[in-house]
């Protein structure tokens, strides 16, 4: 098997469901042969590396430790779905205070154990602030730290396909920007359908004004209604999109879609939420969106939503006053585009 790098590739909250997807979905395809896998729940971890072992897979060297000194040294890349899961009846934001906690510790083991990374894709919720902790204490610069921000997109297209009847392959750049939670700007005017701007259709019998904003809700509602069905938060797609994103970061096909990234420019500042990005093996770089008037309000609401979560985790302690962040990590007073 040909692989895109030989680097090492840390796999955090390797005993959970997304963790152990995840690094099936690297091995599969063809990332790294150089796989550490780390959870603290030795039990679990040891069963997911046994599983792994037991696929026979060839030209592959896994590891698995609960140490995680052991685990991040050496690391080049890191995905790490290491938070407490959402269950039933929560939001993403009711897991903000715990999650926060696990973020600020992760970032000082990436300082201390692996401060030469090249990438690292957070993906527990709140995605949003919990990259935002890891970014700030880890001392990377930002265009080496990535969140999932893609799901919401995904559920778009999938949405639309459903609602129209065509393969979701005939829908193109559907697109969600700002936060990864309860609310995001949800772009009508980026999409095409068959080749047919989506806002063309919108408002149309093919697809009324009520259905589009009853379809919207279904994709903020999205993750919502995975637990709903399936008793637990999704698994199988943030480990598919989320491989997908660190496979771009070591040099690998482009990302598809939209990303978590630290944006601090003249309209956003200091926050990390779901933009038009590339991702290379130069780091990831924002793109500048360009939505309707009312897309952009949405965006702008978005956008004040996740400033009043940071500002939540600030009281809370986890994180110091934004003035004083510059001592944690001077790229962040940078500005982005």
């Amino acid at each position: 098997m040909e692989f895109l790098t030989d680097e090492k590739l840390v796999i955090v909250g390797a005993a959970g469901m997304i963790g152990s997807n995840m690094a099936q979905t690297a091995i599969m395809m063809g990332l790294t042969p150089n796989i550490c896998l780390y959870d603290p729940y030795g039990p679990a971890l040891e069963g997911v590396a046994e599983e792994l072992l037991h696929c026979g897979f060839e030209g592959v060297n896994i590891t698995w430790t609960t140490d995680v000194a052991e685990a991040l040294k050496g690391a080049k890349y890191i995905v790490n779905s290491g938070g407490a899961a959402r269950k039933a009846g929560m939001t993403r934001e009711d897991l903000l205070k715990g999650n926060a906690a696990i973020a600020e510790q992760f970032g000082k083991d990436v300082r201390t154990y692996c401060p030469d990374v090249k990438h690292i894709t957070v993906i527990f919720n709140p995605a949003d602030i919990t990259g935002l902790i890891t970014l700030l204490y880890s001392g990377l610069k930002p265009s080496q730290v990535t969140t999932l921000a893609a799901l919401d997109s995904t559920r778009l297209r999938s949405e639309l396909s459903k609602q129209l009847g065509i393969p979701a392959d005939k829908i193109e750049n559907c697109r969600t920007y700002g936060g990864h939670g309860e609310q995001m700007a949800v772009f009508a005017s980026t999409t095409k359908v068959d080749g047919r701007p989506l806002t063309e259709i919108i408002g149309t019998e093919e697809l009324p004004e009520t259905e589009w904003e009853a379809l919207k809700t279904r994709v903020i509602q999205g993750g919502k209604h995975i637990i709903d069905l399936r008793g637990r938060s999704s698994f199988q797609s943030p480990a598919y999109v989320s491989i997908e994103m660190i496979a771009a970061a070591m040099g690998g096909k482009p990302f598809r879609w939209p990303a978590g990234v630290y944006v601090n420019n003249d309209r956003f500042s200091h926050i990390m939420m779901a933009m038009e990005t590339t991702i290379t093996k130069d780091g990831v770089k924002v793109k500048p969106v360009d939505g309707t008037p009312a897309e952009e309000k949405e965006l702008e609401q978005s956008y004040r939503h996740l400033c009043q979560l940071r500002d939540e985790v600030i009281e809370l302690g986890v994180m110091p006053p934004i003035d004083k962040w510059g001592e944690l990590n001077p790229y962040l007073n940078e500005k982005t585009c």
